[in-house]
């Protein structure tokens, strides 16, 4: 979720700027014109954290997780990167045999999540573990399930979790996905969440929420 063009099946194109790559690459069109995936990682690595730090100090225990505040942290983090950043995608968006709701929905989706989920699970302070997991499964999942943004779903919305997480008083979530198998394993449940069966999700959730306390 949310990581680098990887397949030439991920995106239709669309005939708009989210749909284009610098030339003869397969790096999507950016701001500073990098033609190499991995700079052009770094260089989204480095904006994540700095937008980390920003908004660790700009939310507070009673923060309502919002769609303009969503929005808001997209643009920090990418703005300077891509022309899309902050915007709903105008782009179909699949991996493998399963594809994302189309942009027309986008909106109308985004609001449902921020009436029925967003208002509802947050903000977590005083909320326990236990609960705290529970809040950030559905919000993942459900979030995820919609895939606004042109790219940087997932990132975005875990970095979200963890504010979520701080505002119940836990330290940042660790998901330790240097290992590949945990990854694809977190992949594997976000999917399970899109219908609506949270349980693997809430078990990697409550993991990563734990493992951040021994770290």
């Amino acid at each position: 979720m949310g990581c680098p063009v990887d397949s030439d099946d991920r995106y239709d194109t669309a005939g708009n700027i989210e749909a284009e790559h610098e030339p003869g690459t397969n790096v999507l069109r950016n701001r500073p014109g990098i033609t190499v995936q991995d700079r052009l990682d770094h260089l989204e690595f480095e904006s994540l954290l700095r937008m980390q730090e920003a908004y660790y100090a700009l939310v507070s225990e009673d923060t309502v997780l919002t769609n303009a505040l969503l929005r808001e942290m997209h643009q920090h983090w990418l703005g300077e990167i891509y022309e899309w950043a902050g915007r709903y995608r105008t782009v179909n968006l699949t991996k493998g045999d399963f594809q994302w709701p189309p942009p027309g929905r986008i909106a109308a989706n985004m609001a449902v999540l921020e009436e029925t989920v967003l208002r509802r699970e947050t903000p977590c302070a005083g909320k326990s573990l236990e609960a705290t997991a529970r809040s950030v499964t559905i919000v993942q999942a459900e979030f995820l399930l919609i895939h606004p943004f042109r790219d940087g779903n997932g990132r975005l919305i875990r970095l979200a979790s963890t504010l979520m997480a701080l505002q119940a008083g836990f330290p940042p979530m660790d998901y330790e996905f240097e290992a590949p198998a945990q990854r694809e394993g977190y992949i594997a449940a976000v999917r399970r969440g899109y219908v609506q069966d949270y349980a693997p999700l809430e078990m990697i959730v409550r993991e990563a929420i734990t493992r951040g306390e021994c770290t």
